[in-house]
């Protein structure tokens, strides 16, 4: 598409839109974000001016919805932590940038909160020491999506969006713990629309959640004024949408690609049993 495909909508019509990773944040609902039970036993704190903050009854997973460092009054960063010692350090990490379509969130937490109800040994073990979920688990749906496949000689594996605007990033051979195990992002490669990384440890279940809800053929729902202005053109109104201002569907999924760097052989991760 050459020019907005919303152009003519107004502003304040509601569309359902699609690629997912290319919609913008949508509207800010903590409850939506994060659905956990708090009116059982999780506690919300949503102070003026201040962190948005969710924790676990025994306080070892947190989330937060952070003020913008640069613009007091707006809110920034989603952080979600898990403590293996609740008073201790974080054992893992997930940071959303702020406009992360809310929708990843949804569907993150919920992974994360369906784990946590499992039989509480259990639950403690895939949160903490093995999460029984394999990493090709979180990729071979993109592939599946006719997403190409690329691999470096430094243990990387990076997988791209037919359209070239959704990217995620697998570091599978590294042995710092300092790099984020996976990211992804929406929008241009570089100064891209949003930005997601897990950090080492991270369960792969929480990761397979999040690809699974990015490459989602469910449409998401937008205000016309709320779609970045710089993704319109990229993105079409899904089929339920009203008929008249539907756009042609999206051109039929390529078949997977694969580029492997030359002259180095690199091993690809074993493929195992998920839970």
């Amino acid at each position: 598409m050459s020019s907005d495909p919303f152009a003519n909508l107004d502003p304040d019509q509601a569309v359902e839109v699609l690629p997912r990773y290319l919609a913008g944040a949508g509207p800010t609902d903590l409850r939506t974000t994060w659905p956990f039970p708090f009116d059982g036993d999780w506690s919300l704190h949503q102070p003026e001016d201040r962190p948005a903050i969710a924790a676990s009854p025994c306080l070892r997973l947190r989330t937060s919805h952070l003020i913008h460092s640069t613009r007091p009054g707006e809110y920034g960063e989603w952080i979600t932590t898990a403590h293996r010692d609740p008073f201790g350090p974080a054992t893992w990490q997930i940071t959303f940038s702020p406009n992360t379509p809310l929708e990843f969130l949804h569907d993150v937490h919920t992974e994360l909160l369906d784990v946590y109800l499992e039989d509480p040994h259990i639950g403690r073990k895939w949160l903490f020491e093995e999460d029984s979920t394999a990493p090709h688990e979180a990729y071979a749906p993109l592939l599946g999506r006719g997403w190409s496949h690329s691999v470096k000689t430094n243990g990387t594996q990076f997988f791209e969006s037919p359209d070239g605007f959704g990217g995620v990033s697998h570091q599978y051979a590294t042995t710092d713990t300092q790099v984020p195990a996976w990211t992804a992002f929406g929008g241009f490669q570089k100064g891209h629309t949003w930005g997601v990384s897990f950090s080492h440890s991270t369960p792969v279940t929480l990761v397979a959640a999040f690809t699974a809800s990015m490459i989602s053929p469910e449409p998401v729902h937008r205000m016309v004024k709320d779609i970045p202005a710089y993704t319109r053109r990229h993105i079409y109104e899904a089929p339920s949408a009203r008929a008249s201002h539907q756009a042609p569907p999206p051109s039929p999924v390529a078949p997977a690609q694969c580029r492997v760097a030359p002259t180095t052989d690199v091993a690809v991760p074993a493929i195992r049993r998920g839970r």
